[in-house]
């Protein structure tokens, strides 16, 4: 049994925060005064090349669309037997719209895997709720968190100021999430030096980088990064598609993979490939991923590789949570055998 057992008491937990203002829960909820140059309260991890999966979230077929907690022990049983020791909980488990009560649960039970392997989970995307979520990130030994990308009205001072509280407040380092250029303010130049001030100050310890171009080789913006922050701190955040030119063009440390969790061993050895520099063994291992990416692209990551994981028979992933559907009977139909096929190339 991985985690905390079934039966164990769920944690209890309700959003007192509104009760305190803003100075007051910072000071009761972190130790480490990261504005006055604390270091933080948790070790910090110097070693980062790795595969980093992002596994969906598996859900039961009740009214409440409730957390499957067997079926996500199944799913991470698989992947540790497939040589898996990091775990990122982020956009394919649709944190984006979990309600604090389920993070609550979900944080519980990874709270218990932290033995087994490193277990990162995502905060926010919102100032707010990643602040409400600090004190159960502080409960368990998780070495850093996720800041999912917001879309709200930001700039990258306002941004800076908001990612040392979030780290302040959780008592780990963060792990930036870049989808898109302008995700750290309109001010591209400004927004890579924040970046590069919370990496200097430990306040980061690695991005994952997720800006998808055309030909990742040509991407002034990643270069322009790179010259603010070691190349060991990003990790390619993409899947398989741009991971190969990633870690051959930028030097970046590693990359998440999505399609990866039907193939562990499978993405193990692009991995390897990619460490010996053995480039063209790196792109025959590649190319057996990309019928499953070019679904996701074409259909949705998220919403694919949840579907794919039930297909494939390697758990049951049940509902979607909204604001996103479910894929169609005739789409399920076309993805079936890509899964199928995809994990017997595991073996």
């Amino acid at each position: 049994m991985y985690g905390y057992p079934l039966g164990h008491p769920e944690p209890e937990y309700t959003a007192r925060v509104s009760l305190l203002d803003r100075r007051q829960f910072l000071a009761t909820s972190a130790s480490a005064a990261f504005a006055a140059g604390a270091d933080i309260s948790r070790p910090y991890p110097e070693q980062l090349y790795d595969i980093y999966p992002v596994p969906p979230l598996a859900r039961r077929n009740d009214a409440k669309r409730s957390i499957n907690i067997p079926e996500n022990e199944k799913f991470f049983r698989f992947l540790r037997e497939g040589g898996i020791t990091c775990f990122v909980y982020g956009g394919n488990a649709f944190l984006y719209q979990i309600t604090l009560a389920e993070y609550a649960e979900l944080t519980h039970w990874l709270g218990g895997l932290t033995s087994q392997a490193t277990i990162i989970p995502a905060v926010g995307p919102s100032y707010g709720r990643a602040i409400d979520q600090a004190p159960l990130i502080r409960r368990y030994q998780f070495p850093s968190v996720l800041v999912l990308p917001t879309g709200d009205p930001r700039d990258a001072a306002g941004l800076e100021r908001g990612m040392r509280e979030i780290a302040e407040a959780c008592g780990v380092p963060l792990s930036l999430y870049v989808k898109r250029e302008s995700d750290f303010g309109d001010d591209l130049s400004a927004g890579m030096d924040v970046i590069g001030r919370l990496v200097d100050s430990k306040i980061c310890v690695s991005i994952k980088y997720a800006v998808v171009r055309k030909d990742p080789a040509v991407d002034p913006y990643l270069s322009a990064l790179l010259q603010r922050v070691d190349r060991s701190r990003i990790i390619s955040g993409i899947g398989e598609r741009p991971a190969i030119v990633h870690l051959r063009n930028f030097g970046l440390s590693g990359f998440t993979t999505g399609s990866g969790v039907l193939a562990p061993k499978l993405c193990r050895a692009l991995l390897d490939a990619c460490s010996r520099k053995d480039y063209e063994q790196a792109e025959k291992l590649r190319a057996a991923f990309l019928p499953l990416e070019d679904l996701r692209d074409e259909w949705g990551p998220p919403r694919v590789i949840h579907a794919a994981v039930a297909l494939a028979g390697v758990a049951e992933t049940g509902p979607i949570p909204p604001f996103v559907s479910d894929l169609s009977a005739t789409q399920k139909d076309r993805l079936r055998p890509l899964a199928k096929e995809l994990l017997s190339r595991n073996a």
